[in-house]
């Protein structure tokens, strides 16, 4: 399974006012966008998720967590997440089951993509749900890590790129990764994990041959598919590969 989806057709088509910003399906179906006909994937089905989320400024996402592994990254602005400054090319990581937060943006908003590789019905706000946390102990146990900020390369940076650059940005245990791209786009074998995701942070790519990908567009390899490789545009690129966990539990034929 390899699925792409371009920013700005996205954005164009895809974008839903919220009471504290904006949401933007870029791929699979979420609560919001799942036809009210369609039952939800299995909860060991392999489903990626990928979504926009533009807040406004000093809007207030409460503490909460997901059934679901989830990575987000901001693309813009900045804000809180927790007692952690949460700004531009920054990554977050949580586990199933592990709560997080608050998030608060800052003076002029923040926005960040959340990328997850199984279906998630929403989020389980605390201290509501400490019950059920308590309950998925035995099953799930808290992990979470947030990277330092890192902003995306300017188009001139891009340009005057002459060597190949892939850089680790996390590390954790079965599988979970992430890595920086620059100017060639090689990455490692996703069989190694749960599936990858690669966003697009500056110039464009191309990927088998098709029309290239603005910044801000995102891609997602199946653990079964070669390793993804893709072409840069005229100003070259700069792509971030977050790989989630090799679940046992997870059925990537689902």
């Amino acid at each position: 399974m390899v699925l792409t989806a371009d920013s700005i057709l996205a954005r164009s088509t895809r974008r839903r006012e919220t009471p504290t910003g904006w949401n933007t399906a870029f791929i699979g179906a979420n609560r919001y966008t799942l036809p009210p006909d369609e039952k939800p994937p299995a909860d060991d089905a392999l489903h990626p998720m990928a979504f926009l989320v533009e807040k406004w400024p000093g809007a207030v996402t409460r503490p909460h967590f997901h059934q679901a592994d989830q990575f987000q990254v901001v693309v813009a602005g900045r804000g809180m997440l927790g007692d952690h400054d949460f700004s531009d090319g920054a990554v977050h990581y949580t586990d199933a089951y592990s709560a997080y937060g608050p998030i608060v943006a800052g003076k002029s908003g923040i926005w960040w993509f959340t990328l997850r590789n199984r279906w998630d019905p929403g989020a389980r706000y605390m201290p509501a749900e400490r019950g059920v946390l308590r309950a998925a102990r035995d099953r799930h146990q808290y992990w979470e890590l947030t990277t330092e900020a890192e902003p995306s390369a300017l188009l001139d940076e891009l340009c005057e790129a002459t060597e190949i650059s892939c850089r680790p940005v996390l590390e954790g245990e079965d599988g979970l990764a992430g890595w920086r791209y620059r100017t060639a786009i090689a990455g490692p074998a996703p069989s190694a994990g749960g599936g990858q995701f690669w966003l697009v942070l500056a110039g464009d790519a191309a990927v088998d041959g098709d029309d290239p990908l603005p910044a801000n567009s995102c891609i997602f390899v199946g653990s079964k598919e070669p390793a993804f490789a893709g072409a840069s545009g005229p100003v070259g690129a700069e792509l971030l590969c977050l790989q989630f966990r090799l679940h046992a539990g997870l059925n990537p034929a689902r």
